[in-house]
């Protein structure tokens, strides 16, 4: 086994120790041509994309070298966590079930950025992944406005929608625009928990413990896998 893969399946295999997402009822999207079989796409990769953001965003708190970068994780954290708890609630009410981690390309994005924690390059390096992955979901909520069957799907995208796009003004050209960030977020279900983080409640406080303990423990394995990759390099 490689080092990257040795320092990758250590951070996957403590994200799915955690339990970040609980299965709900049905291990696949419907098969009978209901609305459904569509969305439930949708409410995956937006998870995936959740988690990313959450992982990121509390590595950025830890390791960038401007206060820019550190803000604009924290917002990240705040925002996603609440977009995540609002995903991880309508899934439950349409029984689609949610990936424990994200994908094996955001996994990958992710170990490249955090191998340069400690250095110059890390900050550049996290602006520039966090504006492609924007870009990405910002185009995955519009074709979702566009083409989704299931209403309920379809508003939670039109939620999210501007969230995501001050997020990505936020980092747009791999540059650090943290005055971008309002205080608070207001849409969707999930309002007085993102209120909660904006004003620094911890977040235990503000959403579910078991949710909340799955991402803490989920941004920790992705760090301690940095770390090992680090040394490993050295």
């Amino acid at each position: 086994m490689t080092r990257t893969h040795r320092w990758a399946a250590t951070a996957f295999t403590c994200l799915a120790l955690t339990g970040i997402s609980a299965g709900p009822a049905f291990a696949t999207a419907p098969a009978d041509g209901s609305s459904l079989a569509t969305d439930a796409g949708f409410l995956r990769a937006s998870h995936q994309g959740n988690l990313t953001e959450i992982a990121a965003g509390k590595d950025a708190q830890k390791n960038a070298t401007t206060d820019c970068v550190k803000h604009v994780g924290k917002v990240l954290v705040r925002d996603h966590t609440k977009l995540d708890a609002d995903t991880k609630a309508l899934a439950d009410k349409l029984g689609v079930d949610l990936p424990v981690a994200p994908s094996k390309e955001q996994q990958d994005t992710l170990a490249e950025v955090m191998a340069k924690a400690g250095t110059k390059a890390y900050d550049k390096a996290w602006l520039d992944a966090q504006a492609a992955a924007h870009e990405k979901t910002l185009a995955r909520i519009d074709n979702q406005i566009t083409n989704g069957k299931n209403a309920q799907v379809t508003v939670a995208a039109k939620a999210a929608r501007p969230v995501v796009a001050m997020h990505l003004d936020m980092v747009r050209g791999g540059e650090c625009h943290a005055a971008a960030a309002p205080k608070r977020i207001h849409a969707g279900n999930g309002g007085q928990a993102a209120n909660a983080l904006a004003a620094d409640v911890p977040v235990v406080l503000a959403v579910p413990a078991v949710a909340v303990g799955g991402v803490l423990v989920a941004a920790g394995a992705f760090w301690a896998a940095a770390r090992i990759r680090r040394n490993d390099n050295r």
